[in-house]
């Protein structure tokens, strides 16, 4: 899966896909970022520095808090976006085609649970 979503993703390597799978379109804190991915804020804030310098996001004052600031997409962040939702939805596609609508539907039912179970602070990921 990710050799096929890196060609939609020319410049950025798996890694961002921490910043650039969780951002909005109105941009998002650092700290939400870190909280959606589950990592830390210093990797995030990594992260946003190596895609700033990419072209891809920009950092701008959080209308709701001028203290903090929004991770935004760039015009180019927010086609590499589409990109990868595109070539995303193309995966998807296949492997519900390979194995059946519904088995896929479960499977990612069950994945999505599973994932849901080991969030950091979930009583039951002890």
């Amino acid at each position: 899966m990710q050799r096929q979503l890196a060609g939609s993703h020319a410049q950025t390597k798996p890694r961002h896909g921490a910043v650039m799978a969780y951002l909005d379109e109105q941009g998002n804190r650092a700290t939400e970022l870190a909280e959606l991915s589950g990592q830390h804020k210093q990797v995030i804030g990594t992260l946003v520095d190596e895609l700033e310098a990419l072209g891809l996001v920009t950092r701008e004052p959080d209308p709701a808090d001028r203290r903090a600031k929004l991770v935004v997409p760039t015009a180019n962040g927010l086609a590499q976006m589409k990109a990868g939702d595109e070539a995303m939805a193309g995966v998807e596609e296949r492997l519900a085609a390979a194995i059946g609508q519904d088995d896929y539907r479960a499977f990612k039912r069950t994945l999505q649970r599973l994932a849901e179970l080991s969030m950091p602070g979930d009583a039951t990921s002890d």
